[in-house]
């Protein structure tokens, strides 16, 4: 009985040290949707980095930055659909002025802010929706619907 769980032990413990030997021998091959890699110099391979987001800014989308930023008066002179240098200073600083992030594309919340947000009225759940804002009485309730919760809740006014 001994013999055979020394066996056993034996077994499984060369299994456990053979099996990272073979597994540093498989190969994977890349395809076309992974990334591509470079061989180093000793012959394995490194995964190059893959560019992601937004790279650049069309020129209608610029012209409507620019005009929003001249309106703003953090840009002079007409808005001419280029993101040069004088454009993304003016974006900078409007973003600084506001404590938002001022090193990458413009902001999500900036343009938000400067009125060229998304616009939802193609959605279509917008279709045939009232987008009023809330009724006159300013969102209190009924005087009648105050006074039961004030009686029930106990509170003397």
């Amino acid at each position: 009985m001994t013999s055979s769980r020394a066996r056993l032990a034996f077994f499984i413990s060369a299994v456990l040290m053979a099996a990272p030997v073979y597994a540093a021998h498989v190969h994977r091959s890349t395809t076309s949707s992974q990334t591509t890699s470079h061989t180093l110099s000793h012959g394995k391979r490194r995964a190059s980095r893959r560019v992601r987001g937004q790279q650049a800014i069309e020129p209608e989308r610029v012209t409507q930055i620019q005009g929003a930023l001249i309106r703003e008066h953090y840009l002079a002179g007409p808005a001419n659909g280029k993101w040069d240098p004088t454009t993304v200073a003016a974006m900078q600083k409007y973003q600084a002025d506001h404590g938002w992030q001022t090193k990458l594309m413009p902001d999500s919340r900036a343009l938000k802010n400067l009125g060229l947000g998304p616009d939802y009225s193609g959605a279509i759940n917008a279709q045939g929706s009232n987008f009023s804002g809330p009724s006159a009485g300013g969102g209190i309730a009924p005087t009648t619907q105050t006074a039961g919760f004030t009686e029930a809740s106990g509170v003397k006014q």
